[in-house]
């Protein structure tokens, strides 16, 4: 267990901001969690990779970041096997691990950032493949009472890119450990993401081969925290219903959208931002990754209000050309 008070959360956070925390604690075995929470009556965050966060003030109560390790396999058979994984690993290290040992289900959420106890409070997603796809339960604490609890998945309400975490239950639970079912044999493979196909069809699939060819599209998209501070897609693609995408298609007939069932259509927010004026612009310490507008990246020096400052003239111009709300994908604090 570490202790840090009064320090900066720039190495806690990929948007590298430069914000101050009154008091962040480090915890690498579970069993301290119940004594700490129950001496502590201010407010308290509980934070992972950070990959998911934008701070934009002094945080004044207490941070705890789980660095709890380990994962085991709970239980197997011919085709499948329950893997429990602590919530302080790390997503994709987690993920190239179930690659090396064949296991399936994984290979479309490769090189996602952050920790696993963040992964069903997000809903995690990518390239048509989300967490509760493979998801069987979460345990944890309940941050009132220091119960501990375990949700299954139909417990967890899972929508797009939210959960009863982010909900019902936000910041009322630290999630310890996640428990997901994977695939030995037999793998459902989903390659239907446009570039995934392009490149893999022709190809006899294996998750290892899904998995490097995600990794080179992200790699490609997606800039490296560690030399522009980012949280990787700032807002969430909107769904809209059936009248508005018609009413949308009427306007602007090469708008891009994906058909989610007869009444609701997800349409491209990278594609709004670009058509918004905002390809490859930059304000100051902020801008909008070259490779993807989803994107909004610290030059180096930004605080957290400057990058939020943007990101809501993105959302106000997008209002303004679309009458669509954008909503973010990232936490503000």
């Amino acid at each position: 267990m570490k202790i840090h008070r009064n320090s900066s959360l720039k190495k806690f956070n990929t948007f590298n901001v430069d914000e101050l925390a009154q008091l962040i604690i480090e915890i690498d075995n579970i069993s301290d969690l119940p004594n700490i929470l129950s001496n502590k009556k201010d407010e308290i965050l509980v934070l992972g990779g950070g990959s998911n966060i934008l701070f934009t003030k002094p945080y004044n109560g207490l941070i705890i970041n789980l660095k709890n390790k380990g994962k085991k396999i709970i239980q197997e058979d011919e085709n499948t096997v329950l893997v429990e994984v602590s919530a302080g690993e790390n997503w994709h290290e987690f993920v190239l691990w179930a690659i090396k040992n064949n296991f399936g289900g994984l290979e479309n959420l490769s090189l996602i950032p952050g920790n696993l106890g963040a992964a069903p409070i997000q809903n995690i997603g990518a390239y048509g493949v989300e967490l509760k796809d493979i998801f069987y339960s979460c345990k944890g604490l309940m941050l009132d009472t220091l119960s501990e609890f375990e949700f299954k998945k139909t417990e967890c309400k899972f929508d797009y890119r939210t959960s009863i975490f982010k909900s019902t239950l936000k910041n009322k639970t630290v999630i310890t450990s996640v428990k997901l079912i994977l695939t030995k044999s037999k793998h459902n493979f989903n390659i239907d993401y446009k570039d995934l196909n392009i490149n893999l069809q022709d190809t006899e699939l294996s998750v290892k081969k899904i998995s490097d060819e995600v990794i080179k599209i992200r790699t490609s998209k997606l800039p490296n925290p560690k030399f522009f501070g980012n949280c990787g897609s700032f807002f969430k693609n909107p769904i809209v219903n059936s009248d508005t995408y018609k009413s949308l298609l009427d306007k602007f007939p090469n708008i891009p959208a994906h058909k989610i069932d007869e009444d609701n259509y997800k349409i491209s927010a990278a594609w709004l931002i670009d058509q918004s004026g905002f390809k490859n612009k930059k304000d100051k310490n902020v801008g909008v990754y070259e490779n993807q507008p989803l994107v909004i990246i610290n030059n180096g020096k930004a605080t957290g209000k400057e990058l939020l400052n943007f990101a809501l003239n993105i959302k106000e111009t997008i209002y303004n050309n679309f009458e669509i709300e954008l909503e973010e994908e990232v936490i503000i604090m």
